[in-house]
């Protein structure tokens, strides 16, 4: 009986296609032949490999899917602009893709010490060795990528769906931007005027007012040091010269003009009407007065009338900020009561505080 003989009947034995008689006598046969029940334990051995090897293929699958689920913030964009993500993902998964790499090389490696009279199915293990090499390779690489340390720096970042601009409310983190700006965000990073991006997380919102304050929770951020403007809690007068710092485009741009109005175009008397022309991305910008006194946060351009702008009054801000519960913030949020930008001309005005204003860019599926 030739080989090829021999691997079908085994083959029918174990798929239940033999008729009763035929696996009756196929028992006999390999009860007397060691050679054909040596055979039949072989074959038996490479299909539960083969069984095992697919299992595996599987949980690499599911290995890939975690880490898909990772990049909840779009992972591409997050592994080029902080590399300190791929650190988190290793101290978050590492045992499940050590552990289950480890199973894989053990339990192949195994089978194969069993099986290595299979001399005619060198191949096939060779094929399963590289399949093996080729996972270690990546859980090493991961593994090495967790254990350099990685310095935070400027790189280019990925275009977002939608962008506005913010402001810091305190030197640990804290800012404020539009409510619009980040309304249905899965994910929101702040960048500053040196172009370095951080992680963000909305902590609460007040849409009556238009109004978010954001929390930089992003481990390669460091303390901005004292913010140089306050928030001012009376109204204005009309007439007052105003500035404002935002983000239109790429770079920061200043704009000014004159606090034309103590209501918006529709009577609305929690923001101001403002003389300055403003774009898209300028939304959620400071507004300050001439002593640098944080008096608005720009929600809007007038499409009616044109050169005009709205600004939410900051006592709104203010309120804003009472009202976000005590549980929803991990650090002190205190507002500084010192403005440094008083007396001092507009140009250096502009250069203290280009430092505590962000472009706030916000990604979604």
């Amino acid at each position: 009986m030739s080989d090829n003989q021999i691997t079908q009947f085994i083959e029918r034995y174990l798929d239940g296609s033999m008729t009763a008689a035929e696996r009756t006598e196929f028992e006999l046969l390999r009860k007397n032949d060691a050679a054909i029940e040596s055979k039949f334990a072989e074959h038996v051995q490479f299909i539960a490999l083969m069984k095992q090897y697919g299992e595996r293929l599987e949980l690499e699958k599911r290995l890939n899917a975690i880490h898909d689920e990772i990049d909840v913030h779009a992972l591409k964009e997050e592994l080029t602009i902080h590399p300190v993500w791929i650190v988190r993902m290793w101290r978050n998964h590492h045992s499940k893709i050590s552990v289950a790499a480890s199973v894989l090389i053990f339990a192949v490696l195994s089978i194969l010490i069993v099986t290595g009279k299979l001399s005619s199915d060198k191949s096939r293990y060779e094929e399963l060795s590289q399949k093996i090499n080729t996972i270690d390779h990546k859980v090493k690489i991961i593994g090495a990528g967790a254990r350099t340390p990685v310095k935070p720096k400027a790189l280019a970042s990925a275009p977002a769906n939608f962008r506005g601009t913010g402001f810091a409310l305190t030197s640990n983190g804290y800012l404020v931007t539009d409510y619009h700006v980040i309304k249905n965000a899965d994910s929101v990073y702040v960048q500053n005027a040196a172009g370095e991006s951080f992680h963000a997380k909305v902590i609460y919102t007040e849409p009556q007012y238009d109004l978010a304050i954001l929390q930089i929770n992003d481990s390669t951020f460091k303390n901005l040091g004292p913010v140089p403007y306050n928030v001012k809690k009376a109204e204005s007068d009309l007439g007052e010269n105003v500035y404002t710092s935002g983000y239109p485009g790429d770079n920061v741009v200043y704009g000014y003009g004159a606090l034309t109005s103590a209501a918006n175009y529709a009577g609305d008397t929690t923001e101001y009407m403002v003389s300055i022309p403003v774009n898209p991305g300028n939304s959620g910008g400071p507004l300050l007065d001439e002593k640098g006194n944080v008096i608005g946060i720009l929600t809007a351009r007038q499409t009616q009338m044109a050169g005009a702008a709205f600004a939410k009054k900051s006592i709104y801000l203010l309120k804003t900020i009472q009202n976000i519960p005590t549980d929803s913030l991990s650090r002190t949020l205190n507002l500084n009561n010192k403005n440094t930008l008083a007396g001092l001309n507009r140009k250096q005005q502009l250069k203290k505080l280009k430092n505590y204003v962000f472009m706030v860019k916000v990604y979604n599926q």
